[in-house]
């Protein structure tokens, strides 16, 4: 089954705690703090494969989560980092943060990767919170949450030619007579119901692939007949054939469905609509379809390469192919993206932290001030009075009582709740 959409979670991994220890040797008087660093937790990676045609494995699996980085422990010992989840994907797919719609990447080379939820920070262990004032700290941190998210993943598949055209025009023939590719044929509309590859070797050992598009229809540019899932993977081809069914079956006219089927395309499209293409003139084997042929080339034939063919008895398909692997050497391989890497880097200045209330409730959002209460041990006295200063020295505590916050009133940060005193 060819699946071209999926929706999945993903998770870093959560950073390891860090341990508080005390050494304790013979002959080492007050030996002082010892407890280790947490490891990191491992990222999620999705890496493009050229292997891959399909989201399929997506659809039967949903969450993918990295493994947490281990603990640390006595004698200074630090935690292992957790392993990195890789995870293969088809080249061509676009992926977006579901909750924002951004465009996280777009991976169109073989090989690419992107990190798309990183792994916690290892808390650090006591060790580290030793100073001249204190110095055996019996504070440590709790390992960082990884970083979790909801992604929209999108294939276009990457093809150097499109065959476009209503349905029943004959596409899923003529892919069947020049590629390998065994699409589902029938006599009936709507046959092919999702998109088809074949390889198309020539003579001279050049070769292209083709992509077979399920018929659009008219309106297909605002989503008619799966017209959206269907138009995207003609948006990444270097060139079209367009082919029109010169027979007029179920009462249709050939040269009223090559301009609808182009509006459609320049509908969605302006580049989509303005690719090279080459008109296959199908099923020329039926009687009825000289009159059409006749009236297509006095209508379109200034402007277009029209090839009279028959999927059916393969008459007029060499000529076509020898013709599209002569374009396709002129034409320049699509330059999807401009740099090596998938997108250009934008940098958004935040503020440290935002506070909005609901009744009698103070909610405070930031990521810096939710990764510290995350990493903080509530039950430790030390780690809470470090959290009470951060909390003043970010600022926080005199913009609440900027808020209007009252004696009793409740402040969530996070998942951690607590009642405001003077």
């Amino acid at each position: 089954m060819f699946y071209d959409s999926a929706r999945i979670f993903v998770k870093g991994g959560d950073g390891g705690n860090g341990c508080a220890a005390m050494r304790r040797e013979k002959y080492v008087p007050e030996g002082g703090p010892w407890g280790g660093d947490g490891g990191r937790g491992g990222n999620v990676i999705f890496r493009a494969d050229e292997g891959l045609r399909t989201l399929v494995d997506f659809r039967y699996k949903r969450h993918y989560k990295a493994d947490r980085g281990r603990h640390g422990e006595g004698k200074n010992m630090h935690g292992a980092s957790g392993e990195d989840l890789l995870v293969r994907i088809p080249v061509g797919t676009i992926i977006r943060d579901a909750d924002t719609g951004e465009m996280l990447a777009d991976l169109v080379r073989n090989g690419q990767e992107i990190v798309v939820a990183r792994g916690g920070r290892g808390g650090r262990g006591n060790t580290r919170f030793a100073t001249t004032t204190n110095k055996a700290p019996t504070m440590y941190e709790k390992g960082e949450p990884g970083q979790e998210r909801w992604l929209n993943l999108e294939l276009k598949l990457l093809a150097d030619v499109g065959l476009v055209g209503f349905p029943n025009a004959g596409k899923s023939s003529i892919i069947s007579k020049v590629s390998a590719a065994r699409p589902k044929i029938g006599n009936y509309p709507f046959t092919t119901l999702s998109p088809n590859l074949g390889v198309v070797r020539v003579e001279d050992g050049s070769s292209f692939v083709v992509a077979d598009i399920p018929g659009l229809i008219e309106g297909a540019h605002t989503g008619a007949g799966l017209g959206h899932e269907f138009l995207r993977h003609v948006e990444r081809t270097r060139l079209l054939i367009h082919v029109l069914d010169m027979a007029g079956g179920e009462g249709r006219d050939p040269v009223e469905d090559f301009r609808v089927t182009n509006r459609e395309l320049l509908l969605h499209n302006q580049a989509t609509g303005a690719k090279t293409q080459v008109i296959a003139a199908n099923k020329m084997d039926v009687e009825e379809a000289a009159g059409n042929l006749n009236r297509l080339r006095e209508t379109y034939g200034e402007h277009y390469e029209i090839f009279p063919v028959s999927a059916l008895t393969g008459s007029g398909i060499d000529a076509l192919i020898y013709k599209v692997a002569a374009l396709l050497e002129e034409l320049h391989p699509q330059n999807i993206l401009p740099e090596e890497n998938a997108l250009p880097v934008v940098h958004r200045v935040e503020p440290r932290f935002n506070i909005y209330r609901e009744g009698e409730e103070f909610y405070v959002c930031g990521k810096e001030i939710e990764r510290h209460v995350a990493m903080t041990d509530m039950n430790n006295d030390e780690a809470v009075e470090r959290l009470q200063w951060i909390i003043k020295r970010m600022g926080i505590e005199e913009a609440l009582k900027a808020a209007g916050i009252k004696e009793g009133d409740t402040v969530k940060i996070g998942a951690f709740e607590f009642e405001y005193v003077l």
